[in-house]
């Protein structure tokens, strides 16, 4: 598959610069889908059963360990939404921060897709590493995305019950 024939080091060199311009292109695609595009509820996104609330990825994943230390991409861009702390328990920045985790998780499930790029100007060997690296870099995103949530989820409906009334 392999069809521009560099040296090495340049091959390297694009494959270095190659990556980090796709993510951000990718992500910033995702910025510009709007809002109403996106759906917790949607078969993409939406909690299967099998994820129960979110607590496979941590039975699995140990999800709660290490979820803090990613990098929060929401500074990247001016329209950005800052994930890594929740701010507010407001219905509204709730409702904002599903919203927001179903666009990191389409942005960083797409970022894996263009590994295949790299044959292009690599040898073919390359190809599965880089879908490796693709899935590595990108999938603990998805995971703590996918682990959230529910939580969040969850938050919402305890805010949205409507709290009993005391008579006087």
């Amino acid at each position: 598959m392999r069809q521009i024939f560099l040296p090495d080091g340049w091959t390297v060199l694009l494959c270095f610069l190659l990556w980090p311009l796709m993510q951000v292109l990718i992500s910033w695609m995702c910025l510009k889908i709007p809002d109403h595009c996106y759906h917790p509820e949607g078969f993409w996104f939406r909690t299967h059963k099998w994820e129960q609330g979110g607590e496979f990825y941590h039975r699995v994943f140990r999800v709660r360990k290490w979820k803090e230390r990613l990098p929060d991409g929401g500074r990247t861009f001016k329209d950005g939404y800052r994930k890594k702390r929740l701010t507010e328990r407001t219905e509204k920045n709730l409702q904002k921060f599903l919203l927001e985790s179903c666009r990191a998780e389409l942005s960083h499930g797409l970022a894996i897709l263009p590994f295949w790029v790299f044959g292009f100007f690599a040898p073919a060997i390359i190809i599965p590493i880089m879908f490796v690296y693709a899935v590595m870099i990108n999938g603990p995103c998805i995971i703590a995305q996918r682990f959230n949530r529910p939580r969040i989820q969850r938050m919402l409906e305890r805010i949205r019950v409507p709290k009993p009334q005391i008579p006087d």
